[in-house]
């Protein structure tokens, strides 16, 4: 009697999870294939690894949570990551997110202010040969060394996005956030010359975003 093949089931995973994002509303073919073609089972610890490609969040440890595969498929769909924009991520996590930028072929930059987290994102990240420019530190200050972003994807809440982000933005760049407190919900800013228009994605719910910490030194 054969075993069980736990690569074949991952990708027979993937790929049902691929149709339920598109049921949700999610088009962007480049966004599709990029979950296609990312194992978030190899982000996740290794007990929550048969729940990997289920359309929920699920714990990473230290209180902190990987988000539902559709939140993430929503944010990189209405960034509208296009291959060589740079790209800032605010709260690198497990890295999941990290490495679908990567594989949209964004230039990634991406903080974690966690310092177990960090270094376990950057050891997933460097063992599936994603190419990432990662740092621990305060995601709320952004990173002007490398500003602007065309796109800035926060994974935490604020009852108002931080000013440092507004200003990294490029002109016609996209800023995604959850903004608000006990309500929640997904939006997107787009810079306009030196004006902003808003838009609600989605209802969400994040784990708050915390300012203040450490200035931060990176992984290039």
């Amino acid at each position: 009697m054969r075993g069980r093949d736990p690569a074949a089931d991952y990708r027979r995973d993937r790929r049902r999870l691929v149709e339920r994002l598109r049921e949700r509303g999610v088009s962007d073919l480049a966004v599709l294939h990029a979950f296609d073609s990312v194992p978030r089972h190899a982000f996740v610890p290794e007990v929550m690894r048969r729940r990997a490609y289920e359309d929920v969040p699920l714990p990473i440890g230290r209180g902190q949570t990987i988000s539902s595969p559709t939140i993430h498929a929503l944010s990189l769909q209405y960034a509208e990551i296009r291959p060589g924009q740079r790209v800032l991520e605010v709260g690198t996590g497990a890295g999941f997110q990290t490495a679908l930028l990567a594989a949209l072929g964004a230039a990634v930059y991406s903080i974690e202010r966690i310092a177990s987290l960090y270094e376990a994102a950057g050891r997933t990240l460097g063992r599936l040969g994603v190419d990432a420019r990662l740092m621990h530190g305060d995601g709320s200050r952004g990173w002007p060394k490398y500003a602007p972003f065309q796109a800035i994807i926060v994974g935490a809440a604020a009852a108002r996005p931080p000013e440092a982000l507004f200003r990294q933005l490029a002109d016609g760049g996209h800023l995604i956030v959850p903004v608000g407190t006990r309500r929640q919900e997904l939006r997107r800013y787009t810079r306009r010359g030196d004006g902003f228009t808003k838009e609600m994605i989605t209802g969400a719910r994040f784990v708050p975003l915390i300012e203040g910490g450490p200035r931060g030194e990176g992984l290039e």
